[in-house]
């Protein structure tokens, strides 16, 4: 049997490790551990220096790799740019506290306790100094990734971990004789252009893509993968390492994925399904419990890299927590994030190593710190971060109207895409109600052929609605016109939002503002938004809102703010309010009350008079426009808003254009259910 291990079979070797993956979160979860732990100590058990079940060869290294910088990228990726611009000190302070008190301490360490050299022992405090975000993907599963104790702990991730690698490269090249007087101005230069290229460029060249190449989700998830792997592969070319450019275009493509989306979906599942565990089997196959045979000196070096990682990186977690006044759990949440050792350990270890710095002791004390950091970190953002989410869920929730049923007017895939995606970013997922795709096809001799076409295109919007892990209930009607099947369904499913298109008629007048609006508006149970969006929505990097005077004080205010408010949060984009110069306090005041939270704007108008000619000239290319649309007879209704639509879809006939229509409280009829009263 041994003559036949490791396995070579690479057939039989991916059965074993998607049988680990699959087991491992069951087995750990008997006894209350997460299933990261249960595939690093299958990797340990099963890798080359133990049973030599599974060689860590090529193939592991390769998938290992991409999930660490997975890592990365989805945690850059899912930070709130809104949170992290509110909390952006938070993430410098524990940033610079969790890499200069690991530091000094891990120099007294390995200076006068383990004897190194000062080249030597300042590059193995930088390995104390440095952390990966390996327990990220718990903090996201629980959906504490907006708290501000992550933020900081993953904007400080960055800070640390770059100041750690500056120190392997000067180290690096101080050993290798490379440093002239030129030295510093290199590498700063090359830092510069290198991250200016990727928060800027990579930016505009997704936006391109997004807009005019892309045609289905499959395109986009590939685009993704080559550009963060093409901007990490080109951070030695900058004196930087892999990771810090998977984090930095995870930041820069932050804005144009939405979190709630199809891509960011497919994203997620495929780090977590492959990548990542792939990773965590690869680091626990580098134990090899063999070496610490060989004297006291690996044992001394191995217990002190521990204990000195963990004693340090618990103290600045302390320390961040009396500066910035965190919570207990939020304060045991940032050390177990902060505290796993892995990329930027290994690159230092390695290059130690090579350098002659380092010897065979440092290296397995090096493997047996990622290990045990490994062990103990997941157990912590588990332990403390289900308490953080259990106390935000036990938060009052404000009341902003009834339960949340989109209702979504399709016909063809083609047509309903934008629509179904815009549903999705303005969906309530707390609620955790379905999406209702809905077609009408009008009665006739060949009504029954239309139906069954109509059951074909609900399938593939169903399709779309499900990769995104999002409920779908498609809903097909017969009826004599399609604005009678629509509100008639809508009553039926109890609806609270109707998302209807624009197809592109030749009268903007009439898709506005014809005999189906009319009609639509005359039913005041519900929201009406009428969208036009000729553009990817993930391309808006602006949402420029509409509001007449007194529009604060209707009563579908707060519903019609809140839907903004989340879709901005999905965006990434800041919401920028254009109004009358008079009421401009009182209504920025109503919007920014109003959850959740997002980075609001004011743009004034001297009278609103002037909308109409004002208006067409703030807005710019790849903004959103929302009109604030009030039902005729509203206290807020304006003839010039009105009309505000029409002037904008001859002017700009790319701009992306929403008119969102609250629902107004009026007696109950039809077996309506009244509106739920809206307090501020």
């Amino acid at each position: 049997m041994i003559d036949h291990l490791p396995i070579s079979n690479p057939v039989l070797v991916f059965a074993i490790v998607a049988l680990l993956i699959l087991l491992a979160p069951i087995v750990m979860g008997r006894w209350r551990l997460p299933g990261m732990i249960g595939l690093l100590l299958a990797g340990a058990l099963l890798g080359p220096n133990a049973l030599g079940v599974l060689e860590r060869d090529s193939s592991f290294v390769l998938f290992g790799t991409v999930g660490l910088l997975y890592i990365m990228f989805s945690a850059a990726l899912e930070i709130d740019m809104t949170v992290l611009k509110r909390y952006g000190v938070h993430s410098v302070v524990f940033g610079l506290l969790t890499f200069t008190i690991p530091m000094g301490v891990g120099l007294v360490v390995a200076r006068h306790l383990l004897g190194f050299e000062w080249p030597g022992a300042i590059l193995l405090a930088s390995t104390f100094a440095s952390h990966t975000l390996l327990t990220y993907p718990i903090a996201s599963r629980l959906g504490i990734t907006r708290n501000r104790a992550v933020t900081a702990a993953v904007g400080g991730t960055i800070v640390t971990d770059t100041l750690a690698l500056l120190v392997l490269a000067v180290i690096a090249s101080s050993t290798r004789g490379e440093i002239d007087e030129f030295f510093w101005y290199r590498l700063g230069a090359s830092l510069l252009v290198y991250v200016l290229a990727i928060l800027i460029g990579l930016p505009i060249m997704a936006r391109w893509f997004f807009r005019n190449v892309a045609r289905d989700g499959v395109a986009e998830f590939v685009f993704v993968l080559a550009a963060v792997f093409a901007v990490a592969a080109a951070s030695h070319l900058a004196g930087s390492e892999p990771i810090v450019g998977a984090f930095l275009a995870g930041l820069a493509l932050n804005r144009l994925i939405p979190h709630h989306g199809t891509l960011m979906n497919r994203i997620q599942f495929t780090g977590e399904a492959i990548f990542i565990p792939f990773f965590l089997l690869s680091v626990g196959m580098l134990l090899d419990l063999h070496i610490f045979l060989s004297g006291p000196r690996a044992w001394a070096v191995a217990f002190a890299m521990v204990a000195t990682v963990l004693v340090t990186k618990w103290l600045a977690a302390e320390a961040t927590r009396v500066l910035l006044r965190y919570s207990k759990d939020q304060a045991r949440l940032v050390f177990g994030l902060s505290v796993p050792q892995a990329a930027a350990t290994l690159a230092a270890t390695i290059v130690g190593y090579d350098l002659g710095l380092f010897d065979d002791a440092v290296v397995n004390g090096a493997i047996l710190m990622i290990l045990g950091s490994c062990l103990i970190a997941p157990i912590m953002v588990d332990r403390h971060g289900r308490a953080l989410a259990l106390a935000a869920e036990a938060e009052p929730v404000e009341a902003v109207g009834p339960q949340q049923r989109i209702v979504v007017a399709c016909s063809t895939l083609a047509s309903a895409r934008p629509l179904l995606e815009l549903a999705m970013l303005t969906r309530d997922t707390a609620q955790q109600q379905p999406v209702f795709p809905l077609t009408v096809v009008e009665d006739g001799r060949s009504s029954m052929e239309d139906v069954a076409r109509a059951e074909a295109e609900l399938g593939k919007m169903v399709a779309m609605l499900s990769a995104a892990a999002v409920p779908a209930q498609p809903v097909t009607r017969i009826a004599f016109n399609v604005t009678s099947g629509i509100l008639r369904a809508r009553r039926e499913l109890r609806g609270s939002d109707v998302i209807i298109g624009w197809r592109g008629r030749s009268t903007p007048h009439e898709l506005f503002f014809g005999s189906l609006m009319e009609q639509m508006l005359r039913d005041r149970h519900f929201n009406l938004t009428i969208a036009r969006l000729p553009e990817p929505l993930n391309t808006n990097h602006r949402i420029v809102v509409a509001v007449p005077p007194n529009a604060e004080r209707e009563e579908g205010f707060v519903q019609a703010a809140g839907t903004i408010k989340r879709l901005a949060q999905q965006l990434g984009a800041p919401v920028v309010l254009v109004g009358a110069q008079a009421g401009e306090a009182r209504v920025q005041r109503a919007f920014e009350r109003i959850k959740p939270a997002c980075d609001v704007r004011l743009q004034s108008l001297p009278q609103w008079k002037s909308v109409l000619e004002a208006l067409p000239g703030l807005v710019g290319d790849g903004d959103l426009l929302v009109v604030y649309g009030v039902r005729a007879g509203g206290l807020a209704w304006d003839a010039r808003a009105a009309m505000l639509p029409e002037r904008l879809a001859e002017q700009r006939p790319r701009l992306n254009l929403l008119v969102m229509y609250p629902a107004e409280r009026v007696p109950e009829l039809e077996g309506e259910e009244p509106m739920t009263e809206i307090r501020l």
